[in-house]
């Protein structure tokens, strides 16, 4: 990390947040530290580069990309229930490097692995020296990747997330407010749920002197505020603000799933305590550091989490930078060999994890290759299509233009793979004005092809009538693939 240079424009603090701990290495601490950062991310992630792609969220983000390239309209032409940071990202990277590989974004999941891990050894050799920063970057790094592969290694929100809320920590540590509340920006634009940092941040203002602090809170909230209000202005304010933040409503209803959702939660819990079971032993030994803004960090990712009832494994990536530091932050208090312990009972979770995404099969991939492949042979370049299912990543592999902006059945129905049942799935549970859009879409560019995907899933078009009619109506049925049904336009030989 750079060395801290005077900030004319921080705000004065009654006492600093945490007495910086005095430094034990000089210069070279660094130089030796972030190299080792990066060679483990590296590593930690080989099983990304496997496969083109590792989970329907990198198909999403790659098909808008290709979209968006091609001249789409974000929150218009193309949608989705995200903030904007991420399919910008791709997009750029498509411009740059050409859209038939996620590799560039590969390489960049690696730096925001590396990233964040220099960010939390930062804050922990500031608080606890030399051996505790140490500690916390391998620490990050090793158990990053603490959670099933298709979560882990994918390139998408959750881990792009990570470098923006430790930053956020890092400069409100230092009392660099108006940077601090822009870093807690760039995390919600990147996953709404990022936005949870901004009370670990505010928590660290109480450090301020009191007739100063006042003003540190008013700079935190503009360096908030300016970023959001210009990326809402440049999507449009209403379309933001629903695909954003109101258009949800019916994706986080728990009606009819609680069991399932609470089955998945604690599955996904156990999974995590297990990969970091080496941090928190010695956090049970030594819960009562002085870790407040740690601790409440920690249970503002947790609020983060649950919200949405989904629990998808890729939510509690979230929960990891906290959990390190706090983890670092115990180990402080115990006898050497506790970390020598906590850091190989981490890195055994870590190998098994690595192994994992090596040797971990992929059905679905190989079922959306097929059908990609299927689609390519039936359809000519300039045809667009209809993929009626989860995985948007087929449209991606077959290089075909999809025939909606909305580019999974979840948009239309409400369905998620985070639900159990179908309880809350049909048409009349679909984004707001989703379906009239739909049928106006297909009506002034039929698709030459319709993959109805859904393989008995509750969003099938025998339960759905608006696309059973037309179906029913303009297409006939062409062909089975892996249980996909193929039509094709009636009027076609």
């Amino acid at each position: 990390m750079p060395a801290e240079q005077p900030d004319p424009t921080r705000t004065p603090s009654r006492t600093p947040p945490h007495t910086p701990a005095p430094p034990t290495t000089p210069g070279p601490y660094w130089r030796r530290l972030l190299p080792t950062l990066l060679v483990l991310a590296t590593l930690t992630r080989l099983p990304s580069f496997l496969h083109p792609l590792w989970n329907p969220d990198e198909g999403f983000l790659a098909t808008q990309a290709r979209r968006l390239a091609a001249g789409g309209v974000l929150y218009d032409t193309v949608v989705d229930r995200k903030p904007p940071f991420l399919p910008w990202l791709y997009e750029a990277a498509f411009v740059l490097f050409g859209d038939a590989t996620l590799v560039p974004l590969k390489v960049l999941a690696v730096l925001a692995v590396f990233a964040t891990a220099a960010l939390l050894a930062s804050l922990a050799r500031r608080r606890w020296g030399d051996r505790a920063g140490a500690v916390a970057g391998v620490g990050f790094v090793l158990l990053s990747v603490g959670m099933p592969p298709e979560d882990t290694q994918a390139a998408a929100f959750g881990l792009f997330m990570l470098p923006f809320t430790a930053l956020a920590m890092w400069c409100a540590d230092r009392g660099y407010w108006v940077a601090a509340g822009a870093a807690v920006a760039a995390a919600l634009l990147t996953k709404q749920t990022g936005g949870a940092v901004l009370v670990p941040v505010l928590w660290l203002l109480r450090s301020t002197a009191d007739g100063a602090r006042g003003r540190a809170l008013l700079r935190t909230l503009a360096g908030f505020a300016v970023p959001v209000a210009a990326v809402a202005l440049a999507t449009g304010p209403s379309r933001f603000l629903f695909w954003v933040v109101t258009g949800s409503g019916s994706y986080a209803d728990l009606s009819g799933s609680g069991l399932h959702a609470l089955g998945r939660g604690l599955g996904n819990a156990a999974i995590l305590a297990g990969a970091g079971l080496g941090l928190l032993l010695p956090l049970l030994r030594r819960p009562k550091a002085p870790t407040a803004d740690l601790w409440l960090w920690f249970a503002a990712s947790a609020v983060a989490v649950m919200t949405g009832f989904h629990f998808f494994g890729h939510y509690y990536l979230q929960l990891m930078p906290p959990l390190v530091l706090l983890g670092t932050a115990a180990l402080q208090a115990l006898p050497r060999r506790w970390t020598t312990t906590a850091l190989t009972l981490t890195a055994l979770a870590c190998a098994v994890f690595v192994t994992w995404g090596f040797l971990a099969p992929r059905p679905e991939l190989a079922h959306a290759r097929r059908l990609a492949d299927t689609i390519r042979a039936r359809t000519d370049p300039g045809d667009r299509v209809l993929i009626w299912g989860m995985h948007p990543e087929t449209y991606w592999l077959a290089d075909r233009t999809p025939a909606s902006r909305y580019l999974t059945a979840g948009l239309l129905t409400n369905f998620s793979g985070g639900r159990g049942t179908g309880s809350l799935v049909g048409e009349e549970y679909g984004v707001e004005g989703s379906w009239p859009t739909l049928r106006a879409e297909l009506a002034a560019h039929p698709p030459a092809l319709v993959v109805d995907d859904s393989r008995g899933k509750p969003y099938s078009p025998e339960r759905l009538p608006t696309l059973r009619r037309i179906l029913q109506e303009s297409y006939v049925r062409a062909g089975t693939l892996d249980g996909a049904v193929i039509y094709v336009r009636a009027h076609t030989p």
